[in-house]
Formats: structure tokens, sequence, C-alpha cells
């Protein structure tokens, strides 16, 4: 297989979904062009070997347009893992673009024509395959669900501290603070927050981490920290007793399950997380799976979630033993891999 690509192996989806086709017996090699335009001009000077398959690598759809072309000159399948769309962050993310304007209408027909370069589409949740399917043309039937999950060499279940009577909980968020994110509605929970004790700390950096600390001016109860080694985040996500999801009331907000989240219920943490169509049917009916449901932007109800978990150390408990058991059961890596092996399935290359 070839993974091709300007695209960063260190980031989490890669670094697992590498490790997995491992598993399943690929033999992964890497070809970074120097232009992303060019690359099927630069694989052909360099003489690149012929794969079973290319991998085109989240984010990389600048990269799509030159590999198809190269794959396709040889009869091989493409596989494409875009995990965002382009289309979605520029105008319904961020709002740069208004949709109705030329140029978004330019990036969702360039967007369009990318997509159906792709013998296949893998989508991190079900919601992103029925995005790419309406919005950008992709052929459904093509459309693979293949779970993030989290590394489980890292992010392994630890007992939950037994904090003494009277010492205050921590409830933890840790994210690039952008409005998918939700991080002002944490602040504002914060300050509305009543019950016992509690501390809120928000790990990180992003283009919203300023105007939240400006907001947190007079709460003794925020505190913020930067950003750590990845390494270090499993242990610090098992020193808190509550972990946070995301809270941003953007249509995108509704269709993804962050790393943070599957990351946390691996450590075995319950998390407060706004309700979304992105998770499966049954986690998002069962009432104890260590998942606590908010509605987006909804600072009061995640005031109160926490008053209540704060309030019962007991359940607290019971519920981060459920996170784990949600995360092994939904999530885990036995779990991402039997996605990814029936999402190969029928991508075989023509030998001519």
């Amino acid at each position: 297989m070839l993974w091709w690509g300007r695209f960063d192996p260190d980031y989490s989806r890669n670094r697992i979904l590498r490790k997995l086709l491992g598993e399943l017996g690929w033999q992964v090699r890497d070809f970074q062009p120097r232009l992303s335009g060019m690359g099927d001009w630069e694989a052909r000077l360099r003489g690149v070997p012929r794969p079973d398959l290319v991998w085109v690598p989240c984010f990389r759809q600048r990269d799509l347009a030159a590999a198809s072309r190269w794959a396709r000159s040889h009869g091989i399948p493409l596989l494409f893992d875009p995990l965002i769309s382009a289309y979605d962050k520029q105008v319904d993310e961020r709002g740069k673009l208004d949709a109705g304007s030329r140029r978004a209408k330019r990036l969702l027909a360039w967007e369009r024509r990318l997509f159906r370069r792709a013998g296949r589409i893998i989508a991190d949740t079900p919601a992103h395959a029925d995005y790419f399917a309406e919005v950008l043309g992709a052929d459904r039937e093509m459309c693979a669900v293949v779970y993030v999950g989290a590394e489980e060499a890292l992010f392994s279940p630890r007992p939950m501290r037994t904090r003494q009577p009277g010492e205050s909980l921590e409830v933890l968020f840790y994210g690039s603070f952008i409005p998918l994110q939700g991080p002002g509605t944490v602040i504002e929970a914060a300050r509305r927050y009543q019950g016992a004790s509690v501390k809120w700390t928000l790990i990180g950096n992003g283009p919203l981490r300023k105007a939240c600390e400006e907001q947190a001016v007079g709460l003794d109860n925020v505190a913020f920290e930067d950003w750590m080694p990845y390494e270090q985040l499993p242990a610090r996500i098992q020193q808190a007793d509550i972990l946070l999801g995301v809270f941003g009331t953007t249509p995108k907000a509704g269709r993804v399950i962050p790393n943070k989240v599957f990351q946390s219920l691996a450590c075995g943490r319950p998390v407060v997380t706004r309700s979304a169509d992105a998770y499966p049917d049954g986690l998002a009916a069962e009432a104890h799976s260590g998942l606590v449901w908010v509605q987006a932007g909804d600072a009061q109800g995640l005031a109160e979630r926490v008053a209540v978990l704060a309030e019962d150390r007991d359940t607290l408990h019971r519920l981060g033993q459920a996170a784990g058991e949600t995360s092994r059961h939904y999530f885990s890596e036995s779990v991402v891999r039997h996605q990814l092996s029936e999402a190969l399935e029928g991508l075989q290359a023509r030998r001519g």
C-alpha cells in the first residue's frame, strides 16, 4: 500500500490506521511529493514501485488529484480518508465563506470533483459518511465508516482517584480552542456552577484561548494550562475526575466524535459532551455508558450535569468503569481494525 501525500505520520488518526494496517498484513510505504499538484509526475520520474492500493490520508485533498491520475494510469484502486471536508470547514464551521458566494460554490465544485476520483472513501462517523454523500456527491455505498479510536498502548483505563472529603474534583477540558469544541460554553458553565467543589481546568492553545481567559476573569474555580507532549496526555487525563468533550453548535460539531472523547473513554473517565448523531445508536440510548449528554452550547445544562456527578462520587466511579467498557465495546482497536478490514474489501488492483 502506498500512502500518498504531504501528511503527518504522527497524527493520531494516521498512527492508529498505519498500525492496524500492519496487523492486517499490509506493507505501508510512503510517498510525499514536493509539490502536491505535480505528484504524479514526480512519482513517474522517481520510478515509484507499483503498489496494490493507493491511500490518500486525512486532510490531503490537495494531493488527491495527482494521486488519482497516477493510480488510474497504473490500474490501481485509490482510497481517500479525508476526515474533514474543506468546504464544510470554510463555510459551515469557520464561517469564512458564505454558502451563496462564488468562492464557496467553486470550493464545493472542486471538492465534489475530488471525491468522485476515489474508489473508496472512509468516514470517521456515519454522520460524516452521509454528509460526504449528500453534500459532496460521493456514492454512499462506497463510503465506509472507520472510527478514529484511541491508541491503546497509551490510553488505557486506570482506577479513579479516591478524593478526600472536601477535596475538589477536577473537570478537565483539553483541545485546540476552536468553535467546534465550544470552550466558551465551558467557561460559562463554570460561572453558573453551583454544587460540590470542583476545579475546571482547560488545557491547550488556539484561536479562542485568549477570549476564554478574558471570559474567565474573576472565576477562582477556572485554571488554564499550556499544551503538553502527546505521550504525557494519558496520565493527565487519569488525574482528572470528569472529562469534557465538545459543545459547539455548528453542524460539523454534530457529525464528529472528537479524539478527546475516544481517549478519555479509553482511560476510563466519564465524559460530558454534546449529543450528536455521530455516535452509535445503541450508545446514544444507553443511560450508563460513561457518556453524559448535554445540548449543544448549553452552559446551564453542562453546569447541572457536572453538579450531579460531583455530588454522587460512587456513581461517578461507576461511570468511569462504564466508560472503559464503552471504549472496549464500541471503539477499541479490534473494532476499528474490523471496520478497516471491511473498508478494504473489494479493493483489488487490476494487473496489466
